[in-house]
């Protein structure tokens, strides 16, 4: 019965200060949200995925495919075998690859945002071993010319039965005119996949080179089991990849889960930071107030009560707020998952969308994180206020006495210089193990700036202090009320400072990046022209030709185009292929061996050649990922060049490993003849490509834009997640200024009695706040800023070699900063000049 008073006790507290409670409920709520929001909105992507494909192989017994997604194939010869294989009874092939539909006109592309559009032989139920999908209009396609589409293809592009459109296949080029035929339904029919239906005989035409097929599905004999079948042919075909209807799905199931797997590492990473940003200003809270009930408390503990009930009473509070705050976050989490679903949908990524799926994992999760990081929060505070001899916390000069920050102030020195080591030793090297290495010098760092931010928190607002000058005596009691504690000032700027440094990382990301894509291109391509196609697509071969034809005063069109081989079992690395002059439309430099290209020749990037221990003559047999040994003869090495990848290989190699379905050029160079009119030349150059609709013409400062808008579009996600670290940040300031301004209530009412206005004493409180803001965020931006050096060296390999600060980007930071303090200060102030005088003086 003993614990019944103290937790009656706590509660009455809670009920007393709701303003109080609010502030700290909010901070739990919003960390909280953006977890239980990450779960909500990976979980509902999964679902819908899963519906998406739940109808993919259904019906096939055995399915024998590629090993590789990106291999040529089935050749038609072992299809035909696999028709007389003893237990088999059907055997349907099918051909499939990326298509572009093309709106009626012709002139535009069907938007899908990062989803593909796809397109996919149509065997009707009678040769077919899937399940038929349902038509809900029209009919399938039966002859050349004809296509069905989803229902969700069908609302994207504005198609009804009966309308004639045009399609696009990148290896083709030209586009065809079609028919629609039929619309179908498939599971779970969102987002921007469009799936196309052709009959049988044409998608062999535009996906196959006529040897092979992307799979073949298989029926069993009566009698013969389809385990045991798919057992024999895998002993059979050790080539190929060998599946039942079940396996299929899982192998889909698990490349999506894949895929999922790191947009939800990347959003818990961002809820991790929002949690703890919320952890420090939850710790911040409960240590300011346990300082101001320490007389209160010692009150308690003369009347008798234990040591133990008072920190028990402490920590009670905080698993009160802990439970409402992770309740609500749990709510809040599923409105931010259908915020984020709209915010992506807003950029036309393509994610499918359905209900919500709130698994009892994210439910447990959610309160259990809310509660541990609260209760933990709290557990020091409660610790330190059950120590406490009641005689000494009842003293008024007790309340404000600090424990010594020397020994914190070591251990962060100490951390700073194992951080920077970190650091230091991660950027000297490229790749994953580097960027961790990085990694755990940025979280040493992070540590020490906790832990010694108090002790030069003082000569730092201090220096700032001198900003305020101008508003005289208000200016310095603002300056003396940020630097009298030291610890309050770190820990509610530390909140800010996290946030901040992430911003400055990530501005420097992606400056770095535009920054390594300018040079790039002003250092690396010779061509006046660079013609692009959409993601994934590129621009079809036909293009290079026609302009090589018929535009006058092009001295050179070169097509780049991607190739990849494996190296060994498991090693896969990319290079290009042109189809013409290469040194004429690139600037590369060759520091061993020759840039002539042989049929079965190979260039090797410097880096490559180095790592691999290959030299020029050497023999090297890299593998196609259909499992083909690809002999080659390295020519030349040269110095490492973004552009170029890996290695280059000519055109007679890129034929024999890229399927027909994968082969277009990623881009095509066009340089112009001495003398040459380039505004004519331009003119020209967008007649020809006007029939493929998605190719553009850009100049090289065009092209570099166009990448960099790219780089925005990510950055602009990067940022709208990190607006959620920075708005609790805010609060943080909030609730800390509210918090002292009941700390200092009779400080306040003695100014107020010897004359200070009101506008004054709102004045002061907006002047600390900016100086605690901008304080937060200096520091925020160093840290940011040797972060953001150490991560960009270790990227190096990726291509970006240059390292940029986004200058105006951080003054602008600084600034924002100082109008975030005034503005976090607004409603503190207002409640400090509301101050009664004589009420305040007379509090106890």
């Amino acid at each position: 019965m003993a614990g019944s008073p103290m937790r009656k006790v706590a509660l009455r507290n809670l009920a007393a200060h709701k303003v109080r409670l609010a502030l700290t409920v909010l901070s739990v709520v919003l960390g909280t949200a953006f977890i239980a929001g990450s779960f909500v909105f990976t979980d509902t992507l999964q679902r819908t995925f899963d519906g998406i494909f739940a109808g993919q192989a259904k019906g096939v017994d055995v399915r024998v495919g590629p090993k590789e997604r990106q291999g040529q194939g089935v050749p038609n010869n072992v299809v035909d075998e696999l028709k007389k294989y003893p237990g088999v009874r059907t055997v349907a092939s099918s051909a499939n690859g990326i298509v572009i539909l093309l709106t009626p006109d012709g002139k535009k592309a069907v938007q899908t945002g990062g989803a593909p559009t796809f397109g996919q032989s149509y065997l009707p139920p009678g040769q077919a071993v899937t399940e038929p999908d349902k038509f809900v209009e029209g009919v399938p396609p039966s002859k050349s010319g004809e296509i069905a589409i989803n229902t969700g293809g069908a609302e994207r592009a504005g198609l009804k039965v009966g309308d004639h459109t045009k399609v696009m296949i990148p290896s083709q080029g030209v586009p065809i005119d079609v028919t629609l035929t039929g619309i179908y339904q498939v599971p779970s029919d969102t987002g921007g996949f469009i799936g196309v239906l052709f009959d049988d005989v044409q998608a062999r035409k535009l996906f196959t080179n006529g040897l092979y097929v992307a799979y073949a599905d298989i029926a069993a004999a009566p009698g013969t089991a389809a385990d045991d079948l798919r057992d024999r042919l895998a002993k059979d075909l050790p080539g190929y990849k060998v599946q039942n209807g079940d396996q299929v799905r899982a192998d889909i199931k698990k490349e999506i889960s894949n895929a999922l797997n790191f947009i939800n590492y990347f959003l818990l990473a961002f809820g991790a930071i929002a949690l703890i940003v919320g952890t420090f200003i939850i710790y911040n809270t409960f240590s300011m107030i346990v300082a101001q009930r320490l007389r209160e408390l010692a009150l308690l503990r003369a009347v008798g009560a234990s040591r133990q009930q008072v920190g028990r009473s402490v920590v009670a509070e905080a698993f009160v707020i802990g439970l409402i705050g992770s309740a609500i976050g749990l709510a809040g989490g599923v409105g931010l998952a259908y915020g984020l679903s709209a915010v992506l949908n807003a950029f036309d990524l393509g994610l499918p969308t359905g209900s919500m799926a709130v698994l009892p994992r994210t439910i447990v999760v959610g309160l259990l994180v809310g509660l541990l990081v609260t209760v933990a929060s709290a557990y020091a505070p409660a610790r330190r206020a059950a120590r406490i001899p009641p005689v000494q916390a009842m003293r008024e000069e007790f309340a404000s006495a600090g424990e010594s920050l020397r020994l914190r102030t070591l251990i962060g020195v100490l951390l700073a210089l194992v951080g920077i080591g970190f650091v230091v030793v991660g950027a000297q090297s490229t790749g994953g193990d580097a960027a961790i290495t990085v990694g755990i010098g940025a979280l040493a760092l992070i540590l020490a700036v906790l832990l010694a931010a108090p002790a030069f928190s003082r000569p730092v607002v201090t220096g700032l202090g001198a900003l305020l000058r101008p508003f005289g005596p208000i200016g310095r009691m603002a300056r003396n009320n940020a630097s009298g504690n030291p610890r309050r000032t770190a820990a509610t700027a530390f909140a800010l400072t996290l946030g901040l440094m992430l911003v400055t990382a990530i501005g420097m990301l992606g400056a770095s990046a535009k920054a390594s894509v300018g040079v790039l291109v002003d250092k690396g391509v010779k061509s006046e022209y660079v013609l692009a196609g959409q993601q994934f697509v590129g621009v079809p071969f036909s293009v290079a030709d026609d302009i090589r034809k018929s535009v006058p005063g092009v001295a050179d069109v070169v097509g780049i185009r991607g190739v990849g081989f494996r190296i060994g079992t498991d090693d896969q690395i990319g290079g290009t292929s042109p189809d013409g002059q290469l040194d004429r439309a690139l600037n590369y430099e060759i520091v061993r061996g020759s840039g002539t290209l042989g049929d079965r020749d190979v260039l090797i990037s410097e880096d490559e050649a180095k790592k691999r221990g290959w030299s020029v003559g050497q023999q090297i047999s890299p593998t196609s990922f259909d499992g083909k040994k690809v002999p080659l003869t390295v020519t030349g090495i040269y110095r490492k060049t973004p552009m170029l990848g890996a290695f280059v290989v000519s055109p007679v190699v890129f034929k024999e490993v890229v399927p027909v379905n994968f082969q277009s050029n990623i881009v095509v160079l066009v340089t112009a003849k001495p003398g040459a009119n380039i505004g004519e030349m331009r003119t020209d150059l967008e007649k020809v490509v006007e029939p493929f609709v998605v190719v553009q013409v850009m100049d090289r400062e065009e092209f570099k834009g166009a990448q960099g808008k790219q780089i925005n579009t990510l950055l602009a996600i990067l940022y709208g997640l990190l607006a959620l670290a920075v708005v609790i940040a805010i609060l943080g300031i909030v609730n800390t200024l509210a918090l002292s301004v009941v700390e200092r209530r009779r400080e306040i009412g003695m100014l107020r009695a010897v004359g200070m206005q009101r506008t004054q004493v709102r004045r002061t409180i907006y002047l600390e706040s900016m100086l605690i803001a901008v304080f937060g965020a200096i520091i925020g931006v160093v840290l940011g800023l040797g972060l953001g050096v150490g991560f960009l060296r270790t990227l190096r390999d990726l291509g970006l070699d240059q390292i940029a600060v986004p200058w105006s980007q951080l003054v602008l930071v600084l600034v924002s900063s100082a109008v975030v303090g005034v503005l976090a200060a607004l409603w503190p102030a207002v409640r400090a000049a509301r101050t009664p005088p004589l009420a305040a003086i007379a509090d106890m």
